[in-house]
């Protein structure tokens, strides 16, 4: 990919897309958003027990999207400027990727946004806790040969909430990925994928389809892949276990969402196909199926004693209980190790086929019907110009643990 042609599509974008910072007084605010402010945006409060940071200072964390509306974008856990602490992560600093001269701060909920116009009866707006960042530089990527050696820069923001029933029914969750690559493979990319089924997900201890209930919005289409989320089942089975035995909660608390996505002409020729994979360890919750309405949450499994003696043992349980005491740590408490900040992404393969171009496409929010003119509720795509099916780089597994001590970050996150 040319990194002259790279820089067309970002000076276009960068356009119609302000930093934070860029104004004379250094803060973005709504009198800067030449169409308003998007849905997403000041939708956070904070956690009265836990949380430092006031509504006002987390809305300077804004940028203004293509649309001309104001967004919410990344932040740290702590405010720098004041030490106040909001209580959740977005993940890794964009701003340290290569590729955010290119892009700039990536504004959150702006595929949501764009569905309000392509299917106004039919909306999909998702919670701020769930936005995050992560990249890698010069990423040495798999080919499957020794003899082509390709790198890549890659930065991907995907919204997944752990805390929430949200994802137990609903598959549409908004996925950014930028890309590019010494082959010449690249993309800027943005949509809502489907990560598999709608209206259920798997179980992680079993693999088993778990029913829940009507999606939001009802339309959502099913896709491929899978949201592997921890129900009941996995407590029973590997948490609450007998004396002489030790909880297994890496097993039993984690989640992978497995994303086979495409972006598509409207022709259905497909132009690019991902498969990225978002690990967590330690989410917030599970589905408890014996009462739909009340999400379960691992940290007052901690406590649980059955009728028959079975409770959790070992690990982190031992860790935050002191062995059993009751110390009263509810499920949003920074000291509660389940705060789903131990996140890591399988980056997958990257594969394109647009040697014919164009270069840019605009497609609708699911990233389908691509065609060369803008229409509305259509999203602007970049597509490299290149056919990589013969060498097709893929990508390991980057992230880290974004919480702990020192961060204030807790559930809901």
């Amino acid at each position: 990919m040319s990194r002259e042609n790279v820089s067309r599509w970002a000076a276009a974008l960068l356009l119609t897309m302000i930093a934070v910072g860029c104004t004379s007084d250094g803060v973005i605010g709504p009198e800067d958003a030449p169409a308003g402010v998007s849905r997403a945006f000041s939708i956070w409060a904070p956690t009265p027990e836990f949380d430092t940071c006031t509504p006002e200072v987390h809305d300077r964390y804004a940028t203004v999207g293509p649309d001309g509306k104001l967004y919410p974008t990344w932040h740290p856990p702590i405010d720098p400027a004041s030490g106040c602490t909001f209580g959740h992560d977005h993940g890794r600093d964009p701003s340290g990727s290569d590729l955010f001269g290119d892009v700039g701060p990536i504004p959150f909920g702006y595929a949501n946004e764009v569905l309000d116009i392509h299917d106004p009866a039919n909306p999909r707006h998702e919670d701020h806790f769930g936005h995050k960042v992560e990249w890698e530089n010069d990423i040495e990527m798999n080919t499957g040969s020794s003899v082509f050696q390709i790198s890549c820069d890659v930065l991907i923001k995907m919204h997944q909430g752990t805390h929430s029933k949200d994802a137990l029914t609903n598959n549409l969750h908004e996925l950014v990925f930028h890309a590019r690559c010494s082959d010449g493979t690249g993309l800027h990319v943005t949509f809502l994928t489907n990560i598999g089924d709608a209206g259920g997900f798997e179980s992680t201890c079993n693999d088993v389809r778990v029913e829940v209930g009507t999606p939001s919005p009802v339309n959502s289409p099913d896709g491929g892949g899978r949201r592997i989320i921890p129900d009941r089942s996995c407590v029973d089975q590997l948490i609450l276990v007998p004396d002489g035995s030790e909880s297994q909660f890496r097993s039993a608390l984690r989640e992978s969402w497995q994303a086979s996505e495409s972006i598509r002409a409207e022709n259905g020729r497909r132009l690019v196909s991902l498969g990225p994979y978002f690990n967590v360890r330690f989410p917030s919750r599970f589905h408890n199926p014996a009462d739909p309405g009340i999400i379960g949450r691992p940290m007052d499994v901690c406590y649980e004693v059955t009728e028959t003696g079975e409770r959790a043992r070992g690990g982190v349980c031992e860790e935050v209980t002191a062995g059993g005491t009751i110390l009263d740590i509810a499920w949003n408490d920074p000291r509660s190790p389940f705060d789903g900040a131990d996140r890591d992404t399988d980056i997958n393969s990257i594969r394109i086929s647009n040697a014919d171009g164009p270069e840019v496409w605009y497609t609708d929010p699911f990233g389908a019907n691509g065609r060369t003119e803008p229409f509305p509720g259509s999203i602007k795509q970049w597509i490299a110009r290149i056919d990589n099916d013969a060498v097709t780089p893929s990508g390991p597994r980057i992230g880290r643990n974004y919480g702990g001590p020192g961060t204030g970050v807790h559930a809901p996150n």
